[in-house]
């Protein structure tokens, strides 16, 4: 990969900043391509001077993604929304802006477009969010045929919104959420040794297959580098599959906070996800809510991390040295 010229769209994202560094170790020359390249300024000290290079694109706008791929060996996109916003919506940023990527690689003569999806990308969803990611898919291979597809779970790490978040949410409240649990408890009678339990997580809520944010990027370098990896679609979790009543036992365990887990079922949901989507920002959206209603874990039919080479971080690995901050001052 020694002085290749890749080009990272949203490269100044969460992604973006750690397959940047390992592009730049590698020996790459990285173009950065973002909305305002002040953006991605502070990615300049990742390489040597000249190695990482900020520059200006828009994906809705085709026109200004010439330079941004011209002379590229590889491209790789990964510009996504989790909620819509503005101009800022699914159809433009996941279909549309997918496609003006595919079609300026295409005509530049790029050698590898890696375009990242997300697990859960189906047709048959109820999320828009997933459907737009399938049909971007899609009219990536319709306009470059040997794309590469990565399609993570949820993606973790020092800077994620996932883990972060519940986190910073068990310092300022005494519950933390357990999505998709039984609207109604159910009451066990003669089971476990004891007379009468009351279960209020049924099987546990949503199940989660979390993927260390550098597996990700270093199966991103493994595609480009892999001459097999072409057209083909990867999907890429972590070693263990988690419920929603495990991660936040997890995080509370490594904060070392006691809260009460709250059952919140998906009717409760949609109400919350409806209300909420109507500010900027929101924490959650009625569209994640029906994405949430979906197993976010690996399919057993499609290629995963370890046909790429990459051995999965275990969550327990990671997730304790960027937790740590959440703790109680003294533990």
């Amino acid at each position: 990969m020694k002085n290749y010229i890749v080009t990272v769209f949203g490269g100044s994202g969460f992604i973006g900043r750690h397959l940047v560094r390992r592009l730049t170790a590698k020996g790459a020359i990285v173009r950065v391509a973002v909305r305002d390249p002040e953006d991605a300024r502070h990615l300049m000290t990742m390489g040597n001077v000249g190695q990482v290079v900020p520059f200006a694109a828009n994906v809705r706008e085709g026109a200004t993604l010439e330079a941004a791929v011209n002379g590229a060996h590889a491209v790789v996109n990964l510009v996504g929304v989790l909620s819509e916003w503005g101009q800022q919506d699914f159809q433009n940023i996941h279909i549309q802006g997918a496609v003006n990527v595919a079609k300026a690689a295409a005509a530049a003569g790029v050698q590898n477009l890696v375009h990242i999806s997300a697990v859960g990308a189906n047709t048959g969803s109820a999320s828009r969010y997933a459907q737009t990611k399938i049909a971007g898919e899609m009219a990536v291979k319709s306009e470059f045929q040997n794309a590469i597809i990565i399609r993570p779970s949820v993606v973790f790490g020092p800077e994620d919104g996932f883990f972060n978040l519940f986190a910073g949410l068990a310092r300022f409240t005494y519950f933390l959420p357990v999505f998709g649990c039984p609207a109604l408890p159910r009451f066990n009678f003669c089971r476990d040794g004891r007379a009468f339990r009351i279960d209020f997580y049924g099987d546990g809520g949503t199940k989660f297959q979390p993927v260390y944010v550098g597996d990700v990027a270093e199966s991103i370098c493994a595609a480009i580098d892999s001459e097999s990896s072409k057209g083909q679609v990867y999907e890429l979790g972590g070693p263990v599959v988690y419920s929603s009543v495990d991660i936040m036992e997890l995080i509370l365990k490594h904060i070392g906070r006691k809260r009460i887990l709250l059952p919140i079922p998906f009717w409760y949901l949609k109400i919350v996800g409806w209300l909420l989507q109507k500010f900027p920002g929101p924490l959650l959206t009625y569209d994640q809510v029906m994405q949430l209603k979906v197993d976010n874990v690996v399919s057993s039919k499609v290629k995963t991390l370890a046909d790429l080479g990459v051995n999965a971080t275990p969550v327990e690995v990671i997730l304790p040295k960027y937790l740590v901050r959440f703790k109680k001052a003294g533990h």
